[in-house]
């Protein structure tokens, strides 16, 4: 992916139609540091993962953050990225990165991305992936 001095900005991949998502998305979006953050939601009809060198699948299983860097980060780690910016949950980056709890969190987030496709979804008509979620 190119990125130039204006994308500058930690990116958030989440999935605009899964409510539960939706909802933490707005949470962040209200936080102070949330203006470093650009977010995409990946079920929007403009949104190409080929296009940002993302998997078209990959990216509907699990949260994907691209760093300022350009720096891929999945899962626990995505959330770590977001937390970073945000300067009300800083603190949750060296719990979060605490190896122990890290190794939690990852095996509570696996198994939350295995029920997450079977949660209440938004209306899925105006979507190329609604597909997706009825499989």
């Amino acid at each position: 992916m190119n990125r130039n001095s204006s994308d500058l900005k930690t990116t958030v991949y989440y999935d605009g139609l899964c409510h539960l998502c939706s909802r933490e998305i707005e949470h962040y979006k209200g936080m102070k540091g949330s203006e470093n953050l650009l977010f995409v939601d990946i079920t929007s009809m403009s949104f190409d993962a080929t296009k940002e060198e993302l998997d078209p699948q990959e990216i509907h299983r699990n949260m994907h953050v691209r760093g300022k860097d350009g720096e891929l980060k999945v899962g626990v780690n995505a959330f770590i990225a977001i937390w970073k910016e945000l300067p009300s949950l800083n603190f949750l980056v060296p719990i979060a990165r605490f190896k122990p709890i890290n190794m939690v969190l990852k095996i509570f987030y696996a198994l939350f991305a295995q029920v997450r496709p079977l949660l209440p979804r938004k209306s899925c008509e105006d979507s190329p992936y609604c597909e997706l979620h009825q499989k």
